[in-house]
C-alpha cells in the first residue's frame, strides 16, 4: 500500500443532499477525510452517519451534491467498482463468511491481480500470517468465522479490511463490545495504520471510544454537519451534548 503525503485531503464532501421522499436525511453537508487522520461521526440515531457511509461508498445516489476521491467524482460508480478504486467498509453485522475459515476469509478480499499473487503464494502466505498476528487471531487461522468469539468475529472484519490494502476504512460501530484488552490491541492497530498514511472514518456512540481515538470529530444531528474539531471542544459543547443526550429544549 503506497504512502499518501501525512494529512493529504483524500475525500472530498461538498455540499452533499440526500432525500428520501420528503425526508432530507442528509442536508448541505461538506467535509473532507485526510490522509493518516482518524475522524469519528458522531450525532444522536438518525442523525444520517450511516447514510453519510452509504453514499461514498456507492449504495445511496446523493440527491445533489458531489463525493470526490483522489480527485475523481464518485457519483454514479457502482460500489464494487468504489470498493476496488481503495475503499473499504465494515458494518455493524459484519458479513463474514460464517462457514470459511479465518484464514480464507482474510484471503478472499486479496485481489489475485494485485502485486501479492504475482509475486507467488510466499508473499500472499505472509501477509496473512502478518495480519493474523496483528489482530490476534493467529491461533485461530483454520476455525470458521461462526466458531469465534464475538471480540474474535470483530478482529476479523478487520483483518479483512487490512487485506484489502484500501487506504480509506469506513468502520460501522467498530468497537462495540470489546473487553479491554482487545480495545486496546484495537485501538493500537488504527493507530498503526493511521501513521501509515491510511485514512480513517468510524461512526460511534461509545464516548470512551470517541476521546480515545479521535483526531478529528464531526457532529451530525437531523443530517446537518453541525461541527468539527477536536473531542474535546466538541464534547465540551453544551449545546452539542444536549442534543447527543437528547436533552434539546
Amino acid at each position: 500500500m503506497s504512502q499518501a503525503a501525512p494529512h493529504q485531503v483524500l475525500l472530498e464532501i461538498r455540499n452533499l443532499n440526500k432525500n428520501f421522499g420528503g425526508l432530507q436525511a442528509i442536508s448541505d453537508v461538506s467535509m473532507d477525510l485526510p490522509a493518516g487522520v482518524i475522524t469519528t461521526l458522531v450525532g444522536p440515531n438518525g442523525a444520517g452517519k450511516t447514510t453519510l457511509f452509504n453514499m461514498i461508498t456507492g449504495h445511496l445516489v446523493p440527491t445533489s451534491g458531489t463525493v470526490h476521491w483522489l480527485g475523481q467524482s464518485l457519483n454514479g460508480i457502482e460500489p464494487w467498482k468504489i470498493a476496488r478504486m481503495g475503499i473499504a467498509r465494515t458494518f455493524q453485522d459484519l458479513r463474514l463468511f460464517s462457514h470459511m475459515t479465518v484464514e480464507e476469509n482474510i484471503m478472499t478480499v486479496m485481489e489475485r491481480n494485485s502485486w501479492l499473487w504475482q509475486t507467488g503464494a510466499d508473499a500472499v502466505r505472509k501477509r496473512v500470517d502478518e495480519i493474523l498476528e496483528e489482530t490476534g487471531l493467529a491461533d485461530k487461522r483454520t476455525e470458521r468465522a461462526v466458531d469465534l468469539a464475538y471480540a474474535e468475529r470483530k478482529f476479523l472484519s478487520l483483518a479483512r479490511i487490512m487485506a484489502s490494502k484500501a487506504k480509506l476504512w469506513l468502520l460501522d460501530e467498530p468497537a462495540s463490545g470489546l473487553d479491554p484488552r482487545s480495545f486496546d490491541r484495537f485501538v493500537a492497530l488504527l493507530r498503526e495504520y493511521a501513521a501509515k498514511g491510511v485514512t480513517i472514518c468510524i461512526i460511534e456512540h461509545n464516548l470512551d471510544i470517541v476521546i480515545q481515538l479521535s483526531d478529528r470529530v464531526a457532529f451530525l444531528d437531523q443530517g446537518k454537519l453541525l461541527a468539527q474539531g477536536s473531542s474535546d471542544d466538541i464534547l465540551k459543547d453544551p449545546h452539542l451534548a444536549a442534543i447527543y443526550f437528547g436533552e434539546r429544549s
